[in-house]
Parts: structure tokens; C-alpha cells; sequence
């Protein structure tokens, strides 16, 4: 009797064991160009969770990327990890990261029509996935945060957006905008960076009549969530950190609630 009630406590934890995260390649060509994302989820379940397109920072889909993905990931979403850049393009320091953004930065048309394909690429996945496709947003970091700022811009249908010391200037000459997500942005009171535009961001914000948020996070500079980052201008700030990924979860829960 004893073997029977240790073998049946054990049956959850063995469950637990044999749950894994899934890393899926997704891969797509846009203009002669070969894209290699991946899909990260839990496979605890079958039961469909909300999507996220997540767009990196300007390293792009590395490992430490993965883990980032992971760690968000658990077993609340699917995330689709996203290669704006093309097949080859792997930035290994700054100089070669800041070569990668520059013709997205220079062409927002163009960043626009990538991380758009990223977000058709997802909703591919349902079937595929344990992805519910009436809950899906998107979330960026630095270089990232600009990308998915600028899909909330090109009139997205996705309940949100949420951008984490995000390059905040829409770019010139600038394009129209039609938000239908909801816009929370993050960014550090001393990133020297991005709040410059801070003034601009709002009165966009203000004119685009949807529903957003500017948080301004005190004692950060830029890379505020990027673990290991420690020179002056791009480092990393646990508390600030902490509670932006807080945020970030208040406010896709209460954009999901509001989907019909």
C-alpha cells in the first residue's frame, strides 16, 4: 500500500519533469531574403495560451535571446522570437549590431513590412501550437521595442504592444499612423538615448486617440532588462527590470480581457 500511495504522489512531479520548452525554427523569405525565427513555448499542456511576437534587442536571436524568451514564455504564452534581420546576419559586437539596425532604422516602411510578416508567421503557427489567436501582442527590446512600436503604428490588429527602453522617434519622414493595439512603453529617467524623444513619443501617443502608457523608470539607463550589461549608458537595473516585466503582465492581461 505504501509502494501504491509513493508511486501516485509521484505522478505530478513526473508530469512536471516531462514538461519541456519547445524551440521551433519558423522560417519565411521576404524579398530574396531568408528569415530564421523560433517558437518558444512549454509543452506542459494543450491548453492555448496567448502569442507574442518578440523582437530582440539589437544582437538579434542569440541564446541569451532564447533564455530571454523562455523566462517570459513559462507556461502563460507562445512566443514567436524574431529575426528582423535575414539569414547570416548574426551582429557578434556593437559596431556590427549598429551596422544590422541601421536600414531599418533608415527605411521604417521596410521595419514596418518585416515584423508585420513576423506577426502572419505566428498566427501560422495555430494548429501547430497551443496558440489562441484572439490574444495576440507584441513586446521589443531596445532595438526591439522600436520594431514593435512601429507594428502598433502600422495599424496591427494585435491587443498590444509593449516596448522595454525602446527607441521612442516614429523616424523621417514619418508615415501615418493607425494604432489599434494598446501602447505601453518603458524607459529609464537617464537613458540618454531615447528620452530626448520622450515629448514627441507623447504627443503622438496623444493624437493616435488609443489607449497607451509612458512609464518612466527612475535609477535606469538604457538596457535596463539585459542582464550582464554594465557600462554607463546600457545597463542592467534589477528593480527596474523587475517591475517592468510586472507591467508588462498587468497590461497584456487587461488587453486580453478586453479582446471579444
Amino acid at each position: 500500500m505504501r509502494r501504491i500511495l509513493f508511486a501516485l504522489s509521484a505522478l505530478p512531479l513526473a508530469f512536471a519533469a516531462s514538461a519541456k520548452m519547445v524551440h521551433r525554427p519558423i522560417e519565411w523569405t521576404d524579398g530574396g531574403t531568408r528569415f530564421h525565427s523560433v517558437l518558444v513555448y512549454d509543452d506542459a499542456g494543450p491548453a492555448r495560451r496567448p502569442g507574442l511576437v518578440m523582437v530582440p534587442n539589437w544582437y538579434g536571436v542569440n541564446e541569451q535571446a532564447i533564455r530571454k524568451a523562455e523566462a517570459i514564455a513559462g507556461k502563460q504564452y507562445v512566443i514567436l522570437l524574431t529575426d528582423m534581420y535575414g539569414q547570416g546576419v548574426r551582429p557578434a559586437n556593437d559596431a556590427q549590431a549598429r551596422a544590422a539596425v541601421q536600414p531599418l532604422y533608415g527605411d521604417r516602411g521596410l521595419m514596418r513590412r518585416r515584423v508585420n510578416l513576423a506577426l502572419a508567421q505566428l498566427k501560422a503557427q495555430a494548429g501547430k501550437a497551443p496558440l489562441d489567436t484572439g490574444r495576440l501582442a507584441a513586446i521589443g527590446f531596445c532595438f526591439g521595442g522600436s520594431a514593435v512600436l512601429d507594428l502598433a503604428r502600422s495599424g496591427a490588429d494585435v491587443a498590444a504592444v509593449v516596448s522595454f527602453h525602446g527607441a521612442l522617434a516614429a523616424g523621417k519622414p514619418g508615415l501615418p499612423d493607425h494604432f489599434k493595439a494598446r501602447v505601453l512603453a518603458m524607459n529609464g529617467a537617464d537613458d540618454e538615448g531615447t528620452m530626448p524623444d520622450a515629448d514627441a513619443f507623447m504627443d503622438e501617443m496623444r493624437a493616435s486617440r488609443t489607449d497607451w502608457q509612458f512609464v518612466v523608470l527612475g535609477n535606469a539607463v538604457h538596457c535596463f532588462t539585459e542582464v550582464g550589461e554594465n557600462s554607463p549608458g546600457c545597463k542592467y537595473a534589477p528593480r527596474a527590470a523587475a517591475r517592468s516585466y510586472r507591467m508588462m503582465h498587468d497590461w497584456l492581461d487587461a488587453a486580453f480581457a478586453d479582446r471579444p
